[in-house]
Formats: structure tokens, sequence, C-alpha cells
């Protein structure tokens, strides 16, 4: 599954994770911690789209 910020476009694919940020590939976006934010904006995981 991929989420895509709503604000600057920033992809995150679930698959690849986010290993330059420290998260794991498979980790799923609902088990990012809360205080999650987009690395290139700085928005929070609400402002997170799920692509279809």
């Amino acid at each position: 599954m991929k989420y895509v910020c709503s604000v600057c476009g920033w992809e995150y694919d679930e698959a690849l994770g986010d290993p330059e940020n420290g998260i794991e590939p498979g980790t799923k976006f609902e088990d990012l911690p809360e205080d999650f934010v987009c690395p290139l904006c700085g928005v929070g995981k609400e402002d997170f789209n799920k692509e279809d």
C-alpha cells in the first residue's frame, strides 16, 4: 500500500519503508509512530492519503 502527502506529494510505500529515516521496509503506515512527519514538508500522518 502507498500513502501520498497531500501537501507536497511525497510518497510512503509500505513495501519500501523509508530506510533513510529509520523506517524498515514492510512497515505498515498505521504502525508508523504517531509523531511521524513527512520528511519533505513536515506535516503529520493525518495529511497523508491512501493511494488506490
